[in-house]
Protein backbone atom coordinates (compact mmCIF):
# COMPACT_ATOMS: atom_id res chain seq x y z
CA UNK A 1 0.00 0.00 0.00
CA UNK A 2 1.16 3.49 -0.74
CA UNK A 3 0.73 6.31 1.17
CA UNK A 4 1.16 10.35 0.18
CA UNK A 5 3.97 12.02 2.21
CA UNK A 6 5.36 15.53 1.82
CA UNK A 7 8.35 16.69 2.10
CA UNK A 8 7.57 21.02 2.48
CA UNK A 9 9.64 24.67 3.19
CA UNK A 10 7.28 27.38 5.05
CA UNK A 11 9.03 30.46 5.42
CA UNK A 12 8.07 34.49 7.28
CA UNK A 13 6.78 37.50 5.76
CA UNK A 14 10.10 37.98 5.11
CA UNK A 15 11.25 34.88 3.30
CA UNK A 16 14.68 34.81 5.42
CA UNK A 17 13.23 32.07 7.63
CA UNK A 18 12.97 28.64 6.63
CA UNK A 19 11.40 25.48 8.33
CA UNK A 20 11.87 22.05 6.55
CA UNK A 21 8.93 19.70 7.55
CA UNK A 22 7.74 15.92 6.67
CA UNK A 23 3.67 15.32 7.03
CA UNK A 24 1.42 12.69 5.26
CA UNK A 25 -1.24 15.50 5.22
CA UNK A 26 0.07 18.42 3.66
CA UNK A 27 -3.52 20.29 3.94
CA UNK A 28 -3.43 19.50 7.81
CA UNK A 29 -0.22 20.49 8.81
CA UNK A 30 0.03 23.86 6.90
CA UNK A 31 -3.31 24.77 8.47
CA UNK A 32 -1.67 23.63 12.23
CA UNK A 33 1.27 25.88 11.39
CA UNK A 34 -1.32 29.00 10.15
CA UNK A 35 -2.79 28.74 13.10
CA UNK A 36 -0.10 28.71 15.84
CA UNK A 37 -1.47 25.04 17.19
CA UNK A 38 1.75 24.46 19.07
CA UNK A 39 2.77 28.25 20.47
CA UNK A 40 6.19 26.18 21.52
CA UNK A 41 7.07 25.24 18.11
CA UNK A 42 9.74 26.93 15.46
CA UNK A 43 6.91 27.92 13.30
CA UNK A 44 4.69 29.54 15.37
CA UNK A 45 8.38 31.36 17.02
CA UNK A 46 9.50 32.49 13.64
CA UNK A 47 5.78 33.04 12.44
CA UNK A 48 7.00 30.78 9.69
CA UNK A 49 3.36 30.94 8.13
CA UNK A 50 4.10 30.93 4.06
CA UNK A 51 4.12 27.44 2.13
CA UNK A 52 6.50 27.69 -0.75
CA UNK A 53 7.34 24.90 -1.61
CA UNK A 54 6.72 21.08 -1.62
CA UNK A 55 7.25 17.52 -2.70
CA UNK A 56 5.32 14.59 -2.81
CA UNK A 57 6.45 10.90 -2.34
CA UNK A 58 4.82 8.23 -2.15
CA UNK A 59 5.84 6.89 1.19
CA UNK A 60 6.63 8.39 4.62
CA UNK A 61 10.33 7.20 4.63
CA UNK A 62 11.38 8.29 1.32
CA UNK A 63 9.67 11.56 2.34
CA UNK A 64 11.99 11.15 5.97
CA UNK A 65 15.10 10.43 3.52
CA UNK A 66 14.60 13.76 1.46
CA UNK A 67 13.49 16.33 4.05
CA UNK A 68 17.31 14.84 5.78
CA UNK A 69 18.77 15.61 2.81
CA UNK A 70 17.49 18.96 2.07
CA UNK A 71 18.03 19.73 5.91
CA UNK A 72 22.01 19.37 4.77
CA UNK A 73 21.70 21.74 1.93
CA UNK A 74 23.05 25.12 2.04
CA UNK A 75 20.87 28.04 2.45
CA UNK A 76 21.39 29.16 -1.07
CA UNK A 77 20.27 25.24 -2.75
CA UNK A 78 17.73 25.81 -1.12
CA UNK A 79 16.16 28.85 -2.05
CA UNK A 80 17.13 28.09 -5.88
CA UNK A 81 15.19 24.69 -5.04
CA UNK A 82 12.06 27.19 -4.05
CA UNK A 83 12.62 29.68 -6.93
CA UNK A 84 12.47 26.98 -9.57
CA UNK A 85 8.99 26.58 -9.13
CA UNK A 86 8.20 29.43 -7.02
CA UNK A 87 10.09 32.27 -8.41
CA UNK A 88 7.70 34.89 -6.13
CA UNK A 89 7.58 32.97 -3.26
CA UNK A 90 4.10 33.32 -2.97
CA UNK A 91 1.93 31.05 -0.56
CA UNK A 92 0.83 28.00 -2.13
CA UNK A 93 -1.58 27.45 0.59
CA UNK A 94 -3.27 30.46 -0.01
CA UNK A 95 -6.39 29.55 -2.21
CA UNK A 96 -6.80 26.07 -0.18
CA UNK A 97 -8.54 28.30 2.51
CA UNK A 98 -9.82 30.92 0.73
CA UNK A 99 -11.95 27.95 -0.83
CA UNK A 100 -12.64 25.63 2.40
CA UNK A 101 -13.88 28.83 3.53
CA UNK A 102 -16.81 29.53 0.91
CA UNK A 103 -17.61 26.27 0.69
CA UNK A 104 -18.03 26.37 4.25
CA UNK A 105 -20.74 29.98 4.20
CA UNK A 106 -22.21 28.78 0.79
CA UNK A 107 -23.06 25.28 2.43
Amino acid sequence: MTENAYVYFMVNKTNTVIYLGVTNDLMRRVWEHKNNINKDSFTSKYKCYKLVYFECSNSINAAIVREKQLKNWKRTWKNDLIEELNPDWVDLSSEWYEIADQVRNDG
